[in-house]
Parts: C-alpha cells; sequence; structure tokens
C-alpha cells in the first residue's frame, strides 16, 4: 500500500492521521540529559523521534524560553516529557504552538502564577531539604546568584536511589546545580490548560514529596496517571515503565481523525 497520510476504510470512509510527534525530553534540577539515557535508547530503538537538549537551571523563565525556542524550531508536533524541575520547565514551554501534549515524570505541575517554592510549601518537605549545598557565584553587574546542588555523601540515598551505588557516584560528582532564583518564580502560563498532560508519580520519591506530584496532576486534570513503585529516577530505574506512559501518550495525540 502506499505510504501517505491517508487510509481508506472498507466502509469507504476516509481516515487522516496527524504526524507522529518528536518527543523532547527535559531533566531537571541535579541531573543532565543523560539522566534520560535509558528511556532515550528504547525510544530509539521503537523508531520514535527523540531530542533531549541540555537545560541551563539558571531560571524557570530563561531556561522555559530556551526550550520553547528549540522547541519551534522542530518540524511538525512535539510531545513534551519533563522530570522533576523539567516539569516545570514544560509547563511553561508548553505553550509553544506546536507542542500537542506533556508528561510529567516525577514532576512539578505548576498553576499560573505560582512558583515551586509556593507549590512545594503546601507539603512536608522531603529528604532533599536537608541535603542541599548552597554555593555563591558571581553575577556581572548583579549581587552574586546562589547555586544549589545535593550533597554529594547523600546524593544516593536522597536523589539516585535504585541506581547502582558505582553510576549514582559519578551522577553525584557531575550533576547540574539550579539557581536558587529559579524557586521563586511564578510560571506565566500554565500549559496544562489548552494540552493533554499524563503523569507519572514516584511513589519512593525521597526529593519530591510524591503528594506535591499528586497534587498537581490531579489540579492539571491530566488525562492518566500512573504509579510507579521506583525513587525519584524513575528513568533510571524503571525505564519500560516510563516509556509505556510516554507511547501511551504519543497514540493520544496521534490517533486518526475521520
Amino acid at each position: 500500500m502506499e505510504n501517505t497520510p491517508f487510509s481508506r476504510l472498507p466502509e469507504g470512509t476516509i481516515m487522516a492521521s496527524t504526524p507522529t510527534p518528536t518527543v523532547v525530553l527535559i531533566h531537571g534540577a541535579f541531573a543532565d540529559a543523560a539522566s534520560w539515557a535509558p528511556v532515550t535508547r528504547r525510544l530509539i530503538d521503537k523508531g520514535h523521534r527523540v531530542l533531549v537538549p541540555a537545560v541551563p537551571n539558571r531560571s524557570l523563565l530563561g531556561d522555559s524560553a530556551y526550550i520553547r525556542s528549540i522547541v519551534e524550531t522542530i518540524e511538525g508536533p512535539v510531545l513534551l516529557a519533563g522530570h522533576s524541575y523539567g516539569g516545570a520547565v514544560i509547563t511553561v514551554a508548553g505553550a509553544a504552538d506546536n507542542v500537542v501534549g506533556l508528561v510529567y515524570v516525577s514532576g512539578y505541575a505548576l498553576e499560573e502564577g505560582e512558583s515551586l517554592g509556593e507549590l512545594q510549601g503546601r507539603f512536608p518537605d522531603s529528604d532533599l531539604a536537608a541535603n542541599l549545598v548552597y554555593t555563591p557565584f558571581p553575577v556581572a553587574g548583579s549581587e552574586d546568584g546562589t547555586d544549589v546542588s545535593v550533597k554529594i555523601d547523600s546524593f544516593h540515598a536522597v536523589f539516585a536511589a535504585g541506581v547502582p551505588p558505582e553510576a549514582a557516584e559519578v551522577l553525584a560528582v557531575s550533576q547540574r546545580p539550579l539557581a536558587a532564583a529559579a524557586f521563586g518564580e511564578a510560571a506565566p502560563v500554565a500549559a496544562w490548560k489548552t494540552k493533554p498532560g499524563w503523569g507519572i508519580v514516584s511513589s519512593n520519591d525521597r526529593t519530591i514529596n510524591p503528594d506535591v506530584e499528586r497534587f498537581g496532576y490531579e489540579r492539571a486534570g491530566l488525562r492518566s496517571v500512573v504509579e510507579i513503585d521506583a525513587p525519584h529516577l524513575v528513568m533510571i530505574a524503571e525505564p519500560a515503565a516510563v516509556v509505556s506512559v510516554i507511547e501511551e501518550a504519543l497514540a493520544a495525540v496521534t490517533a486518526p481523525v475521520v
């Protein structure tokens, strides 16, 4: 059969399918694009188009604008998946016209006008709060900024539980800090108000209180929320389960339209 966007049903009905989106995976704080590697490998092996950009982790507004600029260079529709702080980033960057869906992976689903600090402040602290390091960094022409990272000795237990110790050691010394300013910036838009969403709760998360994830997802009215018995880095601990949710979202946003 000729490969066209149209297929003719036996009854004579013409059915058109939307193009399959590019999956853009957004990492969070204290991590980098490599944190998505097990999921990225599986998606590529399944024939999906994937892009995993590096997030600067300097500010919610700046990071979101940067990711949106990348998304808008992609031809065709995009499915955004964000882990942890990356959930806040896709909440804002997902307003781009070619974004057709959002997947939150152990992430923050912010409301318009809400900051990370405000959402987190509604719930008891996770183990992460007592295991952070604050480091000043110079800002040209302004006061010093502050980088936030995870104590190296606590990284495995608090952030990388479920990851082999040798791999967690490498992640701990190569983590990408998050500028403290990002915690106080309010989201100017909440893309889940106009884009369908899916969510994964890591029920053994020690980095984000799982109730923060559950609350944000319920408020956003996500189409589907899956609870996985996994730590914060669920993409490494349970990559097949994460791929399953991403493919569920892909199927929904590329469903044939009669």
